[in-house]
């Protein structure tokens, strides 16, 4: 339901939450932590910064870190600036006119479906997925 991109995202958002308070870690230990590429990762990690979820410091005893508690960061934050998920508002069947007084065939039906998988996504935080993965701390510089 969401791409190896997003899947990267939150898994490295998780890998930096358990990194020890006020540390970073760089965008090779961490890509290699969580078997992503490792320039695609630098680069996802920068994109995650400039939404505000990650920190990052150039130079010696730099990377990237949470932004924020780990708590308070859902998979919809994480997922949203990748997937574009808060444009699944619209109609299943790309109508222009889809409403309760005016539905498609599947109105009903995808409206529950995702409603369910937007309040999973806006629900689970990074925290919950970092206590579930292996303690694997990427090098803390």
């Amino acid at each position: 339901m969401i791409t190896r991109t997003t899947l990267h995202a939150v898994t490295a958002l998780a890998a930096l939450a358990q990194l020890p308070e006020g540390t970073y870690a760089g965008a090779a230990e961490i890509a290699d932590q969580i078997g992503a590429p490792r320039n695609y990762l630098g680069k996802l990690l920068k994109t995650l910064a400039d939404v505000g979820l990650v920190e990052s410091q150039k130079g010696k005893g730099g990377g990237f870190r949470l932004a924020r508690d780990p708590h308070t960061i859902s998979l919809y934050e994480v997922a949203d600036p990748i997937e574009r998920i808060s444009r699944w508002s619209g109609c299943f069947l790309g109508q222009s006119q889809c409403s309760e007084e005016v539905a498609c065939h599947l109105h009903q039906r995808w409206g529950n479906v995702r409603d369910s998988y937007l309040h999973f996504l806006r629900e689970t935080t990074i925290a919950e997925l970092a206590q579930r993965l292996p303690d694997r701390t990427p090098a803390a510089t």
